[in-house]
């Protein structure tokens, strides 16, 4: 029974880790990498669809990605769908490539990133907490239950709060790398 709910607990941990990696790499780097583009959605045959799922999206160079779209009427979608994306970039057609060119980052616009991600990591650790918390609450009413004794429920208790202390470690960790990447020029 503690072993099950101790199972669910990391497994919903890791996935708050795995959805905060997710992101952050939404955050836009001075380099060019082809997730940036991943929600933006272009009309498609009358439904939204991702630009991946109607284009290649390639790294060019540093600051230059490549999406050339499989047909050639959804050119025009595609481009005017980055165009109007809130990641404020400016695309460039030549013939069937869309060139999608990224403006290097001013310090102070680094600095408002680096408070996005902050902002996002905390999000994540109070998800974290919150999944502790379901989990000591289960455990209290196991022992209110009387399927457990106190001491299984403390014991219990410590292993959830390390586990606890282990992926709020591993956010901090993607944070610090967030934002080495972010302040490097």
């Amino acid at each position: 029974m503690l072993a099950e709910i101790e199972q669910d607990t990391e497994a919903r941990m890791q996935k708050s880790v795995e959805v905060l990696e997710k992101e952050l790499s939404k955050i836009r780097t001075g380099r060019a990498h082809p997730s940036l583009l991943e929600h933006i959605t272009v009309e498609y045959y009358g439904s939204e669809v991702p630009i991946s799922q109607v284009a290649n999206v390639n790294v060019e160079d540093a600051r230059t990605l490549a999406v050339t779209p499989w047909e050639k009427q959804m050119v025009q979608v595609v481009e005017k769908a980055i165009m109007t994306s809130d990641l404020g970039l400016n695309p460039a057609t030549a013939g069937t490539v869309i060139r999608v060119p990224l403006p290097p980052l001013t310090e102070e616009r680094r600095k408002e990133l680096i408070k996005v991600a902050r902002s996002e990591t905390e999000n994540s650790r109070i998800a974290v907490r919150n999944i502790r918390r379901d989990a000591l609450q289960d455990f209290k009413d196991l022992l209110k239950e009387k399927e457990i004794s106190e001491d299984e429920e403390r014991k219990a208790q410590e292993r959830i709060q390390k586990l606890t202390d282990r992926f709020i470690a591993a956010m901090d960790a993607v944070l610090e790398a967030k934002e080495k990447d972010l302040m490097a020029i």
